[in-house]
């Protein structure tokens, strides 16, 4: 499932980062902190490797 704004994107990049170990949960907000808990690491990947060209910067 792709990701349907840039925000939604990055918010999955930086939970995806924290969920490898590889940023501190405690740096997280809102959205991907959420994020972080809910979705697995593949759901994840699937929303951060979608491609920003052509998304809008917030979902309306």
């Amino acid at each position: 499932m792709p990701a349907t704004s840039k925000a939604q994107q990055k918010a999955a990049g930086a939970a995806l980062a924290a969920k490898r170990g590889e940023q501190p949960k405690s740096k997280l907000k809102g959205a991907s902190k959420e994020m972080e808990k809910s979705m697995s690491e593949g759901q994840l990947e699937d929303f951060a490797s979608t491609k920003r060209r052509g998304l809008p910067n917030r979902k309306d």
